[in-house]
């Protein structure tokens, strides 16, 4: 017998990592209990193991283990050659932390609006905010997928830019160029950064982050930075940070590395029936699918027509269905930001986007049960008297 509604009302998470332990505990007790045993609990094996098998999966030379993404963010603006009074360019609808590290080291972040069905920069918009002193772009393959890299890394060798990818949403995303060539998300820039925040398509206890390169000198210099500017023990080449991951939250990794093709493909799946369930739907776009890149939807992002969306929001709470809105407010509405910026036309594109998106629950242990209530009670919203966007 499936669960009955109540008991789906109060099971149903955005994210459930509890069921995602339960299925790996065997493999993840055994990691954390070994990696205790050894002691070695700062740079310890796990963590220089965990690196060697994430630079093998990302097929990449360099991956640079630290504390958490907005570190692997900050550090890599930091290896560059970058001046204060500089400009980065920063997605205006994304997470605050790359506009919030480039104002942290005296750079100025230079807003990109996004596309509108996509919801990441494109070659266009980031064109739109360059100028003489741009230095540096931050792109963020967002919800699961990869931003247009052919285009943006063309765009950014005829401007000399430096290009970082902030791979937090994407890990395990595969982008193919118009010659059939393919990279791995977060390999393609001068510098990839991610985060393995819990929620994260990979994913520590924790806080974790690392950056990628195939730069050697630039892999050493983000090594030194992430360890006090330090070349070696008590001597300090230029001043860094102390940014590391911690051998416990590696361990857990290195086990969840063998399984995130696995997850991906778990939440492709959910993907591809609430696809399916929506397909008649007329209120709602589902995500769009890039041609270029594979999507392995870290959010499952539906946009609401009709101003319906804080209403949906509601109606799916009183049937203790979560969602969430990525993102309430552009990063030039937040209060932090509305002075000492560059100005730029006004990102209408994400403006609409912030009124209009509504992430829906995916995770890798969803039952099928769980997906077709979610479904319906979308659906049943849509049907109800009164509304105008209905579906057929």
């Amino acid at each position: 017998m499936g669960n009955s509604v109540s008991e789906l009302q109060v099971n149903i998470q955005m994210v459930d990592l509890q069921r995602q332990y339960h299925r790996l505990q065997n493999e993840i007790d055994a990691a954390l209990l070994a990696t205790v045993e050894k002691g070695q609990f700062i740079n310890g094996p796990e963590v220089k193991s965990f690196a060697g098998k994430l630079a093998d999966y990302l097929d990449v030379p360099y991956v640079i283990p630290c504390a958490n993404g907005t570190d692997a963010l900050q550090i890599a603006l930091m290896a560059l050659t970058l001046k204060p009074g500089d400009e980065v360019i920063v997605p205006v609808f994304c997470y605050v932390a790359a506009a919030e590290v480039v104002a942290l080291l005296g750079l100025t972040p230079v807003w990109a609006d996004v596309d509108p069905d996509t919801f990441m920069v494109t070659a266009d918009t980031l064109a739109k905010a360059c100028s003489s002193r741009t230095k540096a772009i931050v792109v963020a393959h967002l919800f699961g997928q990869c931003c247009d890299m052919d285009s943006i890394l063309s765009f950014a060798s005829r401007q000399n830019l430096y290009v970082i990818e902030d791979n937090a949403q994407s890990m395990g995303a595969v982008y193919r160029f118009p010659g059939g060539q393919t990279r791995m998300a977060g390999t393609m820039g001068v510098i990839g950064t991610t985060s393995f925040f819990p929620s994260k398509p990979l994913a520590c206890y924790g806080d974790g982050g690392a950056m990628f390169t195939h730069d050697q000198q630039l892999a050493n210099t983000l090594r030194m930075i992430a360890n006090h500017g330090q070349q070696s023990k008590y001597h300090h080449q230029r001043v860094g940070c102390n940014s590391r991951l911690d051998s416990i939250q590696a361990a857990v990794l290195e086990v969840k590395l063998s399984h995130l093709d696995e997850f991906n493909k778990a939440r492709q799946k959910v993907a591809d029936r609430y696809d399916e369930g929506f397909k008649r739907c007329k209120g709602i776009k589902v995500p769009q699918r890039t041609a270029s890149s594979t999507h392995v939807f870290h959010q499952y992002t539906l946009q609401v027509n009709n101003g319906k969306r804080d209403a949906l929001q509601q109606f799916l709470k009183r049937r203790n269905i979560p969602s969430m809105v990525y993102y309430p407010l552009p990063l030039n509405e937040q209060h932090a930001f509305r002075q000492a910026f560059r100005p730029v036309e006004k990102p209408e594109v994400a403006s609409q986007l912030c009124k209009t998106v509504l992430s829906l629950p995916i995770h890798t242990e969803m039952r099928e049960d769980e997906i077709q209530y979610i479904i319906q009670q979308v659906n049943a919203f849509f049907e109800s008297d009164g509304l105008q966007a209905g579906c057929e």
